[in-house]
């Protein structure tokens, strides 16, 4: 499977807003102080001038879709305001490898003492954008559209959904604070798929979405006679999609999960389902490999 050359074949992701800098900084600041430790780079400083300065290139080593661009240039400024970046592809572009996607010109210290936590967020968006677009792209035909879970990385969560969305999918929960998912574990502690929506019901606002998660037709029958705004259908097989599809019709949201690779989407979306969930674009999306190279000094 290769998840760049199917990510590829389709146009380009629609215009997505920038995440505010309040809420990146914090987590490029916490990178740099890990790397930097107690007493800098250690490296950098013993062997580059004080006031040497350079200009270097970000280049594309492979086909992907960019996500992080705005991280990059911001982890480069943390280290010194100065820093010139400039962004010649921006995020959502589809980039071949061998591209120049950005030039950075500065104090050569505070360039190469950026560098890597630069290029971690930087790729590991990337990568996580291009995942996504490797399933968004097979399955825009049949209008359903790929979403990401809680499967995130510790402390990324907000910047990794932002890299699905740049990569054509949707987001899901940002977290167990902003929807009711009811999941088996929660049926069996409340003694039912009855008792358990009408105990979200009465807990939570008229505002708040409930979804029901099944992995029988007899859960769902009984979720859509409870008036579910939402179902994910977990780990069915494409005959019981089609008939969850049919019985759902159209009464609730359907979001198909369950072990889904660009190899198998097409054929799920195919069965009608709205949304499909993905863990992997996120926890195990490989990154897309970006370097940093020097082209003056």
């Amino acid at each position: 499977m290769s998840i760049t050359r199917l990510a590829l074949k389709e146009e380009p992701a629609e215009d997505i807003a920038p995440l505010p800098a309040v809420i990146v900084e914090p987590l490029l600041r916490h990178a740099l102080l890990e790397d930097l430790g107690r007493a800098g780079d250690l490296t950098s400083d013993a062997i580059v001038p004080q006031h040497a300065r350079a200009r270097m290139q970000l280049v594309a080593r492979q086909e992907g879709v960019l996500a992080g661009m705005q991280l990059a240039r911001m982890t480069f400024q943390l280290m010194d305001p100065a820093v010139d970046f400039r962004v010649l592809r921006g995020d959502g572009a589809r980039v071949q490898a061998g591209e120049v996607i950005g030039t950075v010109e500065g104090g050569a210290r505070a360039l190469l003492g950026a560098e890597r936590c630069a290029l971690n967020f930087l790729c590991q968006l990337s990568g996580v954008a291009t995942a996504t677009a490797s399933i968004a792209d097979v399955i825009r035909p049949y209008g359903a559209r790929v979403s990401c879970t809680r499967k995130t990385a510790p402390g990324l969560r907000a910047v990794q959904k932002y890299a699905v969305r740049v990569g054509g999918g949707s987001n899901h929960r940002y977290g167990l604070d902003d929807a009711v998912l009811i999941k088996d574990n929660h049926i069996a502690i409340a003694g039912g798929v009855g008792a358990a929506i009408s105990r979200a019901r009465a807990g939570v606002g008229h505002m708040v979405r409930i979804q029901l998660e099944v992995d029988t037709l007899d859960q769902l029958e009984e979720g859509l006679e409870q008036g579910v705004d939402a179902v994910l259908l977990d780990n069915m097989q494409l005959d019981e999609l089609r008939t969850a599809v049919r019985l759902i019709d159209g009464r609730a949201i359907a979001e198909a999960s369950g072990r889904i690779t660009p190899d198998t989407a097409a054929a799920v979306a195919e069965t009608g389902v709205n949304l499909m969930a993905v863990g992997w674009i996120t926890h195990s999306a490989p990154v897309l490999d970006i370097g940093l190279d020097v082209r003056h000094v």
